[in-house]
């Protein structure tokens, strides 16, 4: 699918409107990232004076009524009590074609713990994601309210995996800090990895991997059809993170997947095990271009 369109939206950090219209800003609990209704452009800011002793400060957005959805309840990703990674989009999924875009964004409300910028962009008239500008800060907790559906998750630990083709190694950092290098071995001439920023979707202990689905007959030269321990999805297109005892010889020195991130099985269990949904995945310097917005997890390209 392409996307429709694409809007960016700021963030005001708990702001309380003064009577002389003057933006204040305040240190915030909860911060609205789009909080329902039209953006006041235009509006400067001012420095905040420090709050009296036990006061509290209010956002009159984070608890003003949202304008009315002109959806019914929609099914909102992430889950209500889920821990996600840096890298996770908000993804709305509506049960009826929404016509009028701008009205349903100004009817769903983001609301984070720490501040980002970040944007709505749409996938037909039938879903609507929004991601930050960067990677969401760890430990954010994050709610998300529309058309009587509301969810509230967390970011877990910035969990990234970086996949260079010029090293063939994963480096695998938690909170900024290196945790692991997995020798890899990526795809080969014809079938080369794209480059991008992929999020991880899920993980499968056990997995047949079969050529057929994309095209290739398994019968046909470049065919197969096998079971794979410990995939972990990259992308709806197919690309993993798994465990290939075969090629060992080839982690860490040359490609020979067929767009897969080949690594040993002890180093597929230990990133199945330790990696989340929504944690990103780094592919960087190999000649398979970028991968596709259109890919379905592609949301950072």
């Amino acid at each position: 699918m392409r996307i429709a369109r694409y809007r960016k939206t700021g963030l005001i950090s708990l702001a309380a409107i003064a009577a002389t219209g003057v933006l204040v800003v305040a240190p915030a609990s909860a911060a609205p990232l789009w909080p329902g209704g039209p953006e006041v452009p235009g509006v400067p800011s001012a420095v905040m004076p420090q709050p009296a002793p036990g006061a509290t400060p209010t956002d009159p957005n984070a608890k003003a009524p949202i304008p009315p959805a002109n959806f019914a309840a929609p099914n909102i990703t992430p889950g209500d009590g889920d821990v996600v990674g840096v890298a996770q989009p908000i993804i709305i999924n509506f049960k009826d074609p929404v016509s009028d875009h701008d009205a349903a964004e100004k009817s769903i409300r983001i609301t984070s713990t720490n501040k980002v910028d970040g944007h709505f962009y749409w996938f037909g008239d039938k879903q609507v994601r929004w991601r930050p500008e960067s990677f969401w800060p760890a430990g954010s907790k994050v709610t998300v309210e529309g058309g009587g559906t509301h969810v509230s998750y967390e970011i877990g630990d910035e969990f990234i995996a970086t996949a260079d083709d010029t090293t063939h190694e994963i480096v695998v950092t938690r909170n900024g800090e290196v945790v692991r290098t997995m020798p890899t071995s990526m795809g080969k001439t014809g079938h080369e990895t794209p480059n991008g920023t992929y999020i991880v979707s899920e993980r499968n202990r056990k997995m047949i991997m079969d050529s057929s689905t994309y095209g290739v007959p398994t019968t046909a030269a470049e065919g197969y059809k096998l079971e794979v321990e410990y995939a972990t999805r990259m992308s709806n297109s197919g690309i993993f993170v798994h465990a290939a005892p075969w090629s060992v010889a080839q982690q860490g020195v040359s490609n020979s997947s067929h767009g897969c991130l080949n690594v040993s099985t002890e180093d597929a269990k230990w990133f199945q095990e330790n990696v989340k949904k929504g944690d990103p995945v780094v592919v960087q310097n190999t000649k398979g271009g970028t991968l596709s917005t259109s890919d379905g997890w592609g949301d950072w390209n």
